[in-house]
């Protein structure tokens, strides 16, 4: 099952972990991996929880530690003769 593109709806209910609330992720609804950092807004009496996005700041850090541009040459393009069919 493809979890990115379908939608689903469960029930559960809030508990006690530590001084905090806590909600169970039903197994059909986890995340591929435990170790995903997550988004909690809250909206009046709506919670969304979603993968956090990067920051720009995390994106301009990325696309800096990338490799510098090739240096190879580009590649020359030659000219085709015409043919009758381009006519």
């Amino acid at each position: 099952m493809d979890k990115k593109s379908t939608t689903s709806t469960a029930t559960t209910r809030v508990f006690k972990s530590g001084n905090s609330q806590a909600v169970r992720i039903p197994a059909e609804m986890a995340y591929d991996s435990t170790d995903t950092e997550l988004t909690i807004t809250r909206n009046g009496d709506v919670i969304t929880i979603s993968p956090k996005r990067a920051s720009v700041r995390e994106m301009i850090a990325a696309l800096r530690a990338l490799p510098p541009e090739s240096k190879f040459e580009p590649i020359k393009r030659t000219q085709t003769r015409e043919t009758d069919w381009d006519r």
